[in-house]
This record gives structure tokens, sequence and C-alpha cells, in this order.
């Protein structure tokens, strides 16, 4: 059997997932990286994983397979992970535009349904629409112009783009409004990217970049509005 379907038929199980180690990538299943990897993957057989079965960042980081798609329309509403609800995106001109959106499906959208003490939002809209504005160019600069996502077209956390794409890619453009965003946001640059772009929650955000409890959220909030400058939003 090839290592690339012994990893489709890895990636099958429950819990599996693919971890990004150094330059290269390792297949686990378990909830973290003290599981033992059942496959080392090379750069080909990655790309071909993310043409089939599809791959998703996976929330505290890594990737996990796409599920597949809901051919049943008459799924009832409420599936796990789906809160139906209704999110303000800043167009390109700076006006908001109300759209149906899963409110439940990232980090952010879970932000913004809380309030604090005083019942104010957690988040403001203006916070919100340009942490969307970010993930959308970075699904950019993943995916690429054909069906075949450009994870190397993402800058990495700490350091410049790595694209090697070839001049004139639509994955190339995004990956640079990626890296001029994050620049914008100074020293929340890791935590907006953690939160932004690797769909991690607060608490494992705060523990990978070493800060103590309770103090991401605002250090997110002041790269959220320094990002949300950045795209004069609000």
């Amino acid at each position: 059997m090839s290592d690339l379907a012994k990893a489709r038929r890895l990636l099958a199980r429950n819990g599996a997932w693919i971890d990004g180690v150094g330059h290269g990538y390792v297949l686990r299943v378990g909830a973290n990286r003290r599981t033992r990897v059942l496959l080392t993957l090379n750069e080909a057989t990655f790309r071909d994983l993310i043409d089939q079965p599809g791959l998703r960042v996976r929330p505290g980081g890594g990737w996990l397979p796409r599920p597949a798609p809901v051919t049943d329309a008459t799924s009832p509403p409420g599936r796990p992970g789906m809160i139906e609800g209704v999110a303000l995106v800043a167009e390109r001109d700076g006006r908001f535009t109300p759209r149906r959106a899963n409110l439940g499906q990232s980090a952010i959208g879970w932000l913004a349904r809380h309030k604090d003490e005083a019942g104010r939002p957690w988040l403001s809209p203006a916070q919100v629409a340009a942490a969307q504005r970010l993930s959308l160019d970075a699904e950019a600069a993943l995916r690429g112009p054909s069906l075949t996502m450009r994870w190397d077209a993402l800058p990495r956390s700490g350091g410049g783009s790595a694209t090697r794409a070839e001049p004139g890619d639509q994955a190339l453009a995004a990956g640079r409004r990626v890296e001029a965003a994050l620049s914008a946001c100074g020293p929340a640059r890791r935590m907006v990217e953690a939160v932004c772009i690797r769909a991690s929650s607060l608490q494992l955000a705060e523990q990978d970049l070493g800060l103590r409890r309770r103090t991401g959220r605002a250090m997110l909030i002041q790269g959220l509005t320094a990002l949300a400058a950045h795209y004069r939003i609000g």
C-alpha cells in the first residue's frame, strides 16, 4: 500500500489529524501532540491529501480531513457545530452587509456571541469584521486560483511570507495581504494569527504563546482594533 493510500485510510479514523513538524508533516490519531506518530508525510503526499479528502485548519494547530459533503437536502438544522445566525461582513468599500452565517464555526464567532458583566459584547462589529476579512484572505492564500490550496502562500508565524508561487498568482497576492494585515497588529500579531487564521481557542493560544491565563482576550482585542484600523473598518 502506498503512503498516500495509507494516509487516506488513517485519516478516516476518528481523531486523525496532520501535524506540521519542522519542514514536514506527520499523521497522528489522538487529542494532542503526545500521541504516537503513525505516518510521516512528504510534501507531495500532503498536497495530494489537500485534493482528496481535503483538509481544514484544526483548532490548536495542524489540519483535519474535511467532512464528507452533506447530500441530503432534508438534513435537520442544529447539526453539531452549527449555530445559524447573521454576521456583519465588511465589504471592500467599508460598508457592512448582513449575511447568513454559521456563528459556531470559528473562535471569533464564539467570542462575538459573548458579553461582559455589563452586557457589552466582547468584540465590536468592526473587530469581528476585520477578523473575518483576515480569515477570508488567509483562506484565499491557502486555496489559490485552482482547487489546490496553497499552504505555502500563507505567511508563517514569526517570519515573513514563505511564498513559492508564481508572480501574479492570486494566492501570492492574498498571502501578501495577510502579511501586511498581521504586521499591522504589532505585538498582538501572534495572538491574532492563532485565533483568526489557525482557529485556535483563546485558552490554547495563551498556552502556546506562554501567556498568563485570561490575558489573551485583551491582547486579541488590541490586535483586532489595529487590524480594523488597517482595513479602515469602522
